[in-house]
């Protein structure tokens, strides 16, 4: 790729974590993670401008870049492993924190950066060098004969060991998995120069080298290395570093001059794609065939998922930082939830904490005390579903499900939230049903009643409501329950001519039109008004039936209605024909159920 036809250039880079990618960019940095729950997980931060001094001094802005790429580097890979580890601080890091005034991360990256140095410092100084002198030593060779051979062995050596490093670990399982999202990384960033739409099979039709890669960089630093350590041994006399420790000592107070001029070399190299400079690429870039592989579909898109966050804070300043969503202990998010409610006004605030607990975890209410901790995932999903509750939004609508005469009855805002006055009907109702007989479960809404009579009973059950959506979703409630229900569309008995039942249950709307904007928030903002409006006395849908029943019950049949909680004496005169009419109590004691049968006058 010519630098004429390179369709774009970037300034991002990155590296590979713990299942995932860094991408960085000129002002800030995303690290995307595919955690254990396979949802990607973004951090994003904003990056502080380097000095503008330092970054204009050839050498110099190399080795403070060097050294910030490492401790960057290891910050990286402890905060992805975070995501698969505890969320919150153990009590030794609060101790640490409070007492000794120490934080726990600071400290593990200080010692992971000294630990980290040393195994360099052991496996491309003290091994090399070490290694040259037992040659120089069996081959009886005086080190002052041939100084500049030295160095080249030593070189040699360097790079034998960077060698046996790379394909030893490329052989761990995990370590392979790191270099594919290490291939993830640079497949994403070669697309996006080419100019190409970054889309998961773009990405994959690029290769996995690229000419700003660390991989390459190491390379240059070893040859920048045997380069500079000829030209030392040149200047200064062999003699006064002529044992181990004097060379051992020089070459570690070296580092970061090498690593310097090695940077240097890298970021002009990585300008240009003349062909001239290909012999100092090619040992890099075949380099990176062990450190990189192949990635498969998942690990590019959460490459992309970096790269596309690090892209736009660097084009928009506006953007905020954002941070890993990770596991929390179960107590906190308790807390959390119940600051939300009690914000909100929200009555009963336990109970809806231990219902959306245990509906996202799919365990019972009482096996809430068990958990100890709530993966990131369910921790997202829960808060969504906190906040949509903290509007006012019922829990039931929320949860977009309840339970009814212990039936799980699916819910959306198309049908009215059954209450437990109305199990009470379907009770009354279940008591008095045979399985040979047929009932009729008008304004069926979500076919709570027709499903849990039909499944205590066996009977032959038919339920009708007026709402086309309603009945699409009582239809798959009866389905998810497994219970043998007719459906049909009907205004009232309009659709049910020339058909009788044994039983007619029904629940219809009996709120009086004048009062609906007076009823709770959650209930007039939420539930269908088709299903509350009872018209201007809250009597309109009681009338039909009672003008309508005796066409469509048998003989010795019965009218159970639910009716509101001070209508009970106008319905009864609504029905008044009927010489047996039993009125049924909820449990506060309200006249709530009409029975009505018998003959009529």
């Amino acid at each position: 790729m010519s630098e004429k036809n390179c369709a774009k250039k970037s300034n991002i880079g990155g590296q590979a974590v713990i299942e995932g990618v860094m991408m960085r960019g000129k002002k800030s940095m995303a690290i995307a993670v595919r955690d254990s729950d396979g949802c990607i997980r973004l951090e994003t931060k904003r990056l502080q401008p380097p000095n503008s001094k330092l970054s204009k001094i050839p050498v110099l802005r190399g080795i403070v870049n060097f050294i910030s790429t490492m401790v960057m580097g290891i910050n990286t890979l402890m905060r992805s492993a975070d995501v698969f580890g505890e969320a919150e601080p153990t009590k030794f890091e609060k101790w640490m924190a409070k007492k000794l005034k120490i934080n726990l991360m600071t400290a593990v990256t200080v010692i992971s950066l000294f630990l980290g140095i040393g195994l360099a410092i052991a496996l491309f100084v003290l091994l090399p060098t070490f290694l040259t002198d037992m040659i120089y030593l069996l081959a009886d060779i005086s080190k002052d004969v041939q100084p500049i051979l030295y160095s080249i062995i030593v070189g040699v050596f360097k790079i034998i060991i960077l060698l046996c490093y790379l394909l030893t670990v490329s052989l761990i399982k995990d370590i392979k998995r790191t270099f594919m999202y290490h291939g993830a990384e640079h497949k994403t960033i070669n697309c996006y120069e080419s100019g190409q739409q970054l889309t998961v099979s773009n990405i994959q039709k690029h290769t996995t080298l690229h000419n700003r890669c660390g991989t390459t960089f190491l390379f240059y630093v070893i040859f920048i290395s045997i380069i500079v350590f000829i030209l030392l041994q040149s200047l200064i006399s062999f003699s006064i570093i002529d044992n181990y420790l004097a060379q051992v000592g020089i070459r570690i107070l070296a580092i970061p001059l090498v690593a310097g001029i090695a940077y240097e070399l890298f970021k002009f190299l990585a300008k240009h794609d003349w062909k001239i400079f290909m012999p100092l690429k090619l040992p890099g870039l075949l380099l990176q065939k062990i450190t990189t592989k192949e990635p498969d579909d998942q690990m590019v898109e959460v490459a992309l998922t970096a790269f596309t966050a690090a892209l736009e804070m660097d084009s928009d300043d506006s953007i905020k930082e954002v941070k890993f969503a990770t596991a929390k202990k179960r107590e906190d998010v308790e807390k959390t939830l119940a600051d939300m409610f009690e914000k909100a006004n929200i009555s009963q605030p336990q109970a809806n904490i231990d219902w959306t607990i245990s509906h996202v975890l799919n365990i019972e209410r009482n096996k809430i005390i068990t958990v100890k901790t709530i993966s990131a995932k369910d921790y997202q999903t829960i808060i969504a579903l906190a906040k949509n509750r903290a509007k006012g939004e019922p829990l039931q609508y929320v949860l977009k499900e309840t339970q009814f005469c212990g039936y799980k009855i699916n819910l959306s805002q198309d049908v009215l939230i059954p209450r437990f006055e109305t199990e009470i009907i379907a009770e009354e109702a279940i008591k008095r049903i045979k399985p040979q007989s047929s009932v009729l479960d008008l304004c069926t809404g979500s076919g709570c009643i027709a499903i849990a009579v039909q499944k205590k009973t066996g009977c032959k059950v038919s339920a009708a409501d007026i709402s086309e959506k309603a009945v699409k979703l009582a239809k798959s409630n009866a389905a998810a329950n497994n219970a043998e229900i007719e459906f049909i569309v009907s205004d009232m008995f309009e659709n049910l001519a020339g058909r009788k039942f044994d039983i007619i249950i029904s629940n219809p709307p009996y709120i009086k039109s004048s009062d609906i904007d007076s009823l709770e928030r959650e209930v007039k903002d939420y539930e269908p008004l088709s299903a509350l409006d009872g018209g201007e006395d809250g009597l309109k849908y009681y009338k039909i039936i009672a003008q309508n029943a005796k066409n469509f019950i048998n003989d010795g049949g019965i009218i159970f209605l639910e009716t509101g909680y001070n209508q009970s004496e106008e319905v009864k005169e609504l029905f008044s024909e009927y010489n047996n009419i039993e009125v049924i109590k909820d449990l506060d004691g309200n006249n709530r159920i009409l029975k009505i049968g018998g003959e009529r006058h």
